[in-house]
Order: structure tokens, then C-alpha cells, then sequence
């Protein structure tokens, strides 16, 4: 074949032709330029993992830091405490639970005996006996069926107050 043959020049203009086909489809179609799009924001949002990454590890570190600080500063006040108590001899008894019974027995110990209390009317006395340490029960929660919570409370007295009448038989 020659240089200058036509079979060739149709060669070269075909390869050419397609190259440019390519070149064009390429940039100019919409699904190209779609994936373009998506590589870049995918690229970006890569990036943006990485930089949150970075600073979660930093947060980490921060927080492991103040973390020791304050375990540094516990120690810290044990050991003050601890010489305190050797200080002040005072024995390491661990603290109980708070109670009120016991706590207003210890602050009200009569020093004196005491003297007995006035007696009370006989009508209180018989219906509910009272100790000096727990108040009487109230009318409202009294035991039994005679308190105003009752289910029958106020319906004892209104049935025996009103007369049976019949009702006239319906035809």
C-alpha cells in the first residue's frame, strides 16, 4: 500500500471519526456527566469522613485527658481525707442509711423522766386508744366500715329516711 492511497486516507478518517465519537459521548452525555458528578461529591464526602475522624480522635484524647485529671484528683482527696482521719483519729466506719425513728430518738432522750399526760376525754379513749408516738388515724382512713371513704358512707342514712314506695305495675 502507498502513502497516499485512498483505502488508507478512509482508514485514518474512520479511526479519527471514532476517537472524536468518543470524545464527544463522553462530554456531552448527561449519564457521563452524572457519574462525574457523583465521583467528585463521593471524593468530598470521603474527604469529610477523614477531617471528622481527625477530630473524633482528638475529642477521644481530650476527654481521656480529663478523664485522668479527675482520677488524679480523687486519689488526690483520699489521700487528704485519709491523713485527715488519721489526724483527727477518727475511726472509718461507713455511713448507714438515714432513719428517722432512730434520728428523733437519739435528739429527743428525755433527760428527765416524763410526766405523765393529761388524761384524755373518755369518749376518745374508748373509740381509739393513742400512744403518744403515733398521731390518731383520721376520720376519712378509720378502720373498719365507719370511715367517710366507706362504700355505703351517707347511704345507710338516705334509704332508712325515705319510704318503699311500689311502683304501679306497667300494663
Amino acid at each position: 500500500m502507498e502513502a497516499n492511497s485512498p483505502l488508507l486516507f478512509v482508514l485514518i478518517g474512520l479511526v479519527i471519526g471514532f476517537l472524536i465519537g468518543l470524545l464527544c459521548y463522553r462530554l456531552m452525555s448527561k449519564g457521563e456527566r452524572h457519574r462525574a458528578s457523583l465521583k467528585q461529591t463521593l471524593l468530598e464526602r470521603e474527604h469529610q469522613i477523614a477531617e471528622l475522624k481527625k477530630a473524633q480522635g482528638r475529642h477521644v484524647g481530650e476527654v481521656r485527658q480529663c478523664l485522668e485529671a479527675i482520677r488524679h484528683q480523687a486519689d488526690e482527696l483520699e489521700d487528704k481525707l485519709d491523713t485527715n482521719t488519721e489526724q483527727w483519729e477518727l475511726a472509718h466506719t461507713p455511713a448507714a442509711p438515714f432513719d428517722e425513728t432512730v434520728q428523733a430518738s437519739k435528739t429527743t432522750a428525755p433527760a428527765k423522766p416524763a410526766k405523765p399526760a393529761a388524761p384524755a376525754p373518755a369518749e376518745a379513749t374508748s373509740k381509739t386508744p393513742q400512744t403518744s408516738e403515733t398521731p390518731p388515724t383520721p376520720r376519712d382512713y378509720a378502720d373498719g366500715k365507719g370511715g367517710t371513704l366507706s362504700e355505703e358512707y351517707g347511704l345507710k342514712d338516705s334509704r332508712a329516711k325515705e319510704p318503699a314506695v311500689d311502683q304501679p305495675p306497667r300494663y
